[in-house]
């Protein structure tokens, strides 16, 4: 994990001092639990306002008088439709409709936008966006931000009392709070929650101010996983992958109507193909019989013992109370209620396909 290449947190100091486990993901060394355990951190932001370094995310300024017609050019959606300050989850394809990555985009001016990348994607997409400005007026910047999440139904009190008010901002939409300050109003559990990405040393006070508030806790990445799960979001490289397309992972929402008509998008013609056809295999919710939690890589097959799909993300989810998982299935399976089984160490667990999310989504939209 100490390798050369291991990037390591702005705020590492900060994790050391509050007793973080560490560990490698997507080439960072990333806090993976604090003291109180995976359990109680998943339940605390549920219940109160979880802290999260995502400092190995990605952010890019798209700027110029073509920065629009590049978006659309890069992603399945229309840049000029959003609204300032509103997001849009969006993706970067493949001529094939494989998904490069996942982004949310936000617009923050006439002519620039901000974008969201996954930490493992960041130099791929950083070289596929680029690539791409050879066509348009129009420049990628990436930016050098601390960037936080803090999540849960006491995050936007918590934020108000470090100074911050957010009462004007709903689900999916970001602001410049001040010079280098990026907000949205988002995030990876299910619950009320921003994003910000800010300067290293505004982040180290920042950070000082919400934890003069009790409410607020430290989250590694063990438990953002489980709330991720338990909250039917995709982790690109597991649910979701340069071989996985929007259709077969149920994403087809965030490709607007008209877009999948008439988009001029990268992979358009292939996407529109496999909507027409139907896809082959689709994205389910799966729940394991038992206590026994069903890994990622398993595969699951059917009562004749025929490997039917596989599982993608499995874990133990806390609020949920029982093992939740998430895979592909051929097509014809991926009703709720449909028997499968996976083969956990020689043992066949039998697994309901369920319906997505596990736990309810306690977004602020309006």
């Amino acid at each position: 994990m100490n390798g050369e290449d291991t990037k390591i947190l702005p705020l590492e100091d900060l994790h050391k001092a509050a007793g973080a486990r560490f560990g490698a993901f997507a080439g960072w060394s990333m806090p993976l639990t604090y003291p109180p355990g995976v359990m109680k951190e998943h339940l605390h932001t549920r219940e109160h306002a979880g802290l999260f370094d995502i400092s190995h995310m990605k952010l890019f300024e798209v700027t110029g008088p073509d920065a629009a017609a590049f978006l659309a050019r890069a992603c399945p959606f229309d840049p000029a439709a959003l609204e300032l300050s509103q997001s849009k989850y969006t993706f970067l394809l493949t001529e094939e409709a494989g998904i490069i990555d996942d982004l949310i985009v936000t617009r923050l001016a006439k002519d620039r936008f901000m974008v969201v990348a996954n930490a493992g994607n960041a130099a791929t997409d950083e070289a596929h966006l680029k690539s791409l400005t050879k066509d348009f007026d129009a420049a990628v910047t990436p930016l050098d931000r601390v960037f936080l999440a803090i999540q849960g139904p006491d995050a936007a009190d918590v934020l108000l009392n470090a100074g911050i008010e957010t009462d004007a901002m709903t689900f999916m939409h970001g602001l410049e709070l001040r010079h280098d300050w990026f907000m949205s109003r988002s995030g990876y559990t299910g619950e009320d929650g921003f994003e910000i990405g800010l300067p290293e040393a505004d982040a180290r006070q920042l950070v000082k101010e919400l934890f003069a508030d009790p409410r607020a806790m430290w989250i590694g990445l063990a438990a953002r996983d489980s709330l991720r799960l338990e909250a039917g979001l995709c982790l690109h490289g597991q649910d979701i992958t340069p071989d996985t397309d929007p259709a077969s992972a149920g994403l087809m929402w965030a490709v607007p109507k008209e877009i999948r008509a008439h988009g001029a998008f990268i992979g358009a013609e292939s996407l529109s193909e496999i909507v027409a056809k139907g896809p082959a295999e689709k994205r389910v919710g799966l729940k394991p019989e038992g206590r026994q939690p069903v890994r990622a890589g398993t595969a699951l097959t059917d009562a004749d013992g025929k490997t039917v799909g596989r599982v993608t993300s499995g874990g133990f989810g806390p609020s949920v109370g029982a093992p939740v998982a998430m895979g592909y299935v051929s097509a014809p399976l991926a009703k709720p209620g449909t028997r499968l089984f996976a083969d956990v160490r020689g043992t066949k667990v039998p697994l309901d396909v369920h319906l997505l999310p596990f736990t309810p989504h306690r977004y602020r939209k309006g």
